[in-house]
């Protein structure tokens, strides 16, 4: 059976807000152990429900800034962290909606008496509802400015296709090994969470790369990854053909100047290869 924090805020979870809260001593001591917290470093928190990931994080890092959806929240993690004002900031709002950089930023001010300063770095750290991982996922390493490192509780079987290798890719998992090197860290079983999703967690790290693995733009990229996933289980040169919608013959060109056969399919190719086709199609 779970232990469970008796510092944790006695909120009842809300099911509209995918809502599944985390006391567990022992996992919010993991998720902390993978962000590699220094004394000096800024975190984001989304999602910070009872409070309880907020404490360990408070304890580790130099600040917090907490964005949370949740109205019902707000006042009572305020009031958790009423000696900390000046290191925990309690945001409320849809994470969605922000810049996460800004955030981090006016976190930074409020610390600082003098001009105002600007976060060059942070990691974010978040116990994610379901139903945005991929949303969030998709801001953070979008953003002009992108944390050093995100850890989040994400689905297991998420996490499992995030960290896929060639053979069992998907436009999911190359969408974030574009922009960061992810790392399988722990399985949580439902029951560590209050109340229990009906499916395990993972807690998944993301080391985000200073720029993108390969040189080429996202949008022209991502224009020719999304149409080879675009029809599944179909050969490259057809779901590149139609996707792109550019003939047959052209599309063989491409895939052999890039030295990829035109009848394997999109799970099986490298981040590298998805570059080198890219390059030559670009050519034609």
């Amino acid at each position: 059976m779970a232990q469970h924090s008796s510092t944790a805020l006695s909120v009842k979870a809300k099911k509209s807000l995918g809502q599944n809260f985390l006391n567990d001593p022992y996992y919010l001591g993991q998720i902390v152990a993978a962000a590699e917290l220094q004394p000096s470093d800024l975190v984001l928190e989304i999602g910070p429900g009872q409070g309880s990931l907020t404490r360990e994080l408070a304890a580790a890092a130099a600040g917090v800034v907490a964005v949370e959806l949740d109205d019902r929240l707000i006042t009572p993690l305020r009031a958790m962290f009423a000696t900390q004002l000046n290191r925990v900031r309690i945001v409320h709002g849809d994470i969605l909606e922000m810049d996460p950089a800004a955030v981090v930023d006016e976190l930074v001010q409020g610390m600082v008496s003098a001009a105002p300063a600007r976060a060059s770095s942070y990691k974010v750290v978040a116990n994610l509802p379901y139903y945005i991982t991929s949303a969030v996922l998709r801001q953070l390493l979008e953003a002009e400015r992108r944390p050093a490192r995100a850890v989040v509780l994400v689905q297991f079987e998420v996490a499992q296709r995030i960290c896929a290798q060639p053979g069992d890719m998907s436009l999911l998992a190359v969408s974030v090994q574009y922009y960061a090197q992810p790392q399988f860290v722990e399985r949580v079983p439902a029951g560590a969470f209050r109340p229990s999703p009906k499916v395990d967690s993972a807690i998944l790290r993301l080391d985000v790369h200073p720029q993108p693995v390969v040189d080429i733009p996202a949008e022209a990229f991502f224009t020719v990854v999304r149409a080879g996933f675009g029809q599944k289980r179909k050969q490259l040169l057809n779901s590149l053909s139609a996707g792109l919608a550019r003939p047959k013959a052209e599309v063989t060109a491409a895939l052999y100047c890039a030295a990829i056969d035109p009848m394997r399919r999109a799970e099986t190719l490298t981040l590298a290869e998805w570059a080198a086709l890219c390059h030559c199609l670009q050519d034609l």
